[in-house]
């Protein structure tokens, strides 16, 4: 505990604040008393530079008809860095997330998960402006430029190549096309959303993130005596149901969210997009819906599959519903 997840435009500064955060973090564990509840929380950083995640996943120029059409490549990205976070979150454990955290639907997924094992979690907007993020972007590209100019006049010279120290991953730069079109597509975080909250932002000029700030929120202060605990929503403890029961629960469950999602549907017709609210005890969860409208039969379809699929793997029946819901929000986010 706790997850931090960065968000920002590409070549925001999010990995340089990611690692301030660390530092922070780390520095102030090794300092507390051992008898302190915080004092054997261990920090990691994942990133797509510690996976060995590459750039070029979310260039779609590079990429076949097929993986443009779904965004394979990052959907391919984005399972490896939640399977690693589901990895490593625990109670014992602060993750802090450096990862292109753009999409809202993305953000709520790793919140649910955050909730799901009862840990804090916050966001970190790294707020740098859209021009200065370009004006990076752009002074890498010429530098990686004026690197392949060079390296091939002195080829054509001297007939061999000067070694050149190799550039790191996260300081390589993005395609022009590429860093526009993640721009573009770029969701900005909204502190009155459960997922987004609790919110801080990071300014260009800023020295540090407000580590205490974060502290204080996700870990606990020392007054509250540290390691903040999310409970969890109050709901009657049932005992474990039948295989018969289950299946019962699991069909009238994803028909409910189903029937929810065609209600919003019916009162917006001819609309694509969209959220829509579906209610689970305390908890209201959001299905987001694709930009083209999505009719019964395909719904239906992803109901099967869903059900199919908890058969053999059975999901507990009190996250039914939150991971149905989860389910059609991967899947709308491919068509």
């Amino acid at each position: 505990m706790p997850l931090i997840i960065l968000t920002g435009y590409p070549t925001s500064g999010k990995t340089h604040r990611a690692t301030q955060l660390q530092t922070y973090l780390t520095t102030r564990f090794s300092s507390l008393p051992s008898s302190h509840p915080s004092s054997g929380l261990r920090v990691h950083l994942i990133s797509d530079h510690t996976l060995s995640i590459p750039r070029t996943v979310y260039n779609l120029d590079t990429k076949t008809q097929n993986e443009r059409s779904n965004n394979a490549s990052e959907k391919d990205a984005r399972a490896m860095v939640f399977g690693e976070v589901k990895r490593v979150l625990s109670a014992n454990d602060v993750v802090i997330l450096d990862h292109a955290n753009y999409i809202k639907g993305w953000r709520y997924q790793l919140y649910c998960e955050a909730k799901a094992v009862r840990t804090a979690h916050c966001v970190v907007h790294v707020g740098t402006p859209v021009e200065r993020c370009r004006e990076v972007n752009e002074s890498r590209l010429a530098q990686r430029d004026a690197k392949a100019a060079r390296a091939e006049d002195e080829t054509a010279e001297n007939g061999t190549e000067t070694e050149e120290k190799e550039v790191r991953e996260e300081d390589k730069p993005y395609e022009k096309d590429n860093w526009e079109n993640l721009v573009f597509r770029y969701e900005e975080p909204n502190g009155f959303t459960r997922w987004d909250s609790p919110l801080f932002t990071v300014l260009w000029d800023d020295e540090t993130p407000p580590c205490e700030a974060i502290w204080d929120a996700v870990i606990g202060s020392d007054a509250e005596g540290g390691k903040k605990v999310v409970r969890p929503n109050n709901a009657t403890v049932l005992k474990a149901p039948s295989s018969s029961d289950y299946l019962h629960e699991l069909d009238r469950t994803t028909q409910g969210v189903l029937n929810r999602v065609l209600e919003w549907v019916k009162d917006h017709p001819g609309e694509g997009g969209g959220e829509v609210t579906v209610s689970d005890g305390d908890e209201e969860l959001l299905v987001e819906l694709p930009a083209r409208q999505v009719g019964l039969p395909a719904l239906q379809r992803l109901r099967r599959q869903f059900i199919g699929l908890n058969r053999t793997n059975p999901v507990p029946v009190k996250r039914i519903r939150e991971s149905f819901v989860g389910y059609l929000n991967d899947s709308f986010e491919a068509l």
